[in-house]
């Protein structure tokens, strides 16, 4: 039996990433925003070296979770995975994602390389739509009060 027809329909994970580049959540929505302006017609996507072995897992309604500066704050859909080939002919996976970007409970973040698989129990919450247009502590400080449990 192969492992996609073992999967119920609750299966489903999520990918953690380091936004790279960004200082906070309305940089990503700018620069995003700007690409699908330069590029109409083309998909929020972010292309990455590794393909997620547990796509099916992954394409069940699973977010891609951005860390920025150090503390997880929002999210994307992941609604699709396409292989592409850069100008040096090696695979790359693009990770197709919703434009919507979801603000999420902030989540302190250590640094690492590539992405990470986050399961639904360990991701952050959303953000009350009635909090996501709040004003954003700075990073440095919702990494702090979430270190010491205060959010």
């Amino acid at each position: 039996m192969h492992y996609h027809q073992r999967m119920g329909k609750s299966d489903k994970i999520n990918l953690v990433k380091l936004c790279v580049g960004v200082e906070k959540v309305e940089d990503l929505i700018a620069w995003q925003a700007h690409r699908r302006a330069q590029f109409p017609g083309t998909p929020t996507r972010h292309v990455t070296r590794m393909w997620p072995k547990r796509s099916d897992e992954l394409l069940n309604g699973g977010s891609i979770y951005w860390v920025i500066k150090g503390v997880v704050q929002a999210r994307q859909t992941v609604l699709d995975l396409q292989e592409v080939r850069g100008e040096d002919g090696i695979r790359r996976c693009a990770i197709v994602l919703g434009d919507d970007v979801i603000r999420t409970q902030p989540a302190p973040r250590r640094a690492f390389q590539g992405w990470r698989y986050l399961t639904p129990q360990d991701a952050p919450a959303d953000l009350p739509q009635s909090r996501a247009s709040e004003d954003v502590l700075p990073p440095e400080l919702s990494a702090a009060l979430a270190d010491i449990g205060v959010i």
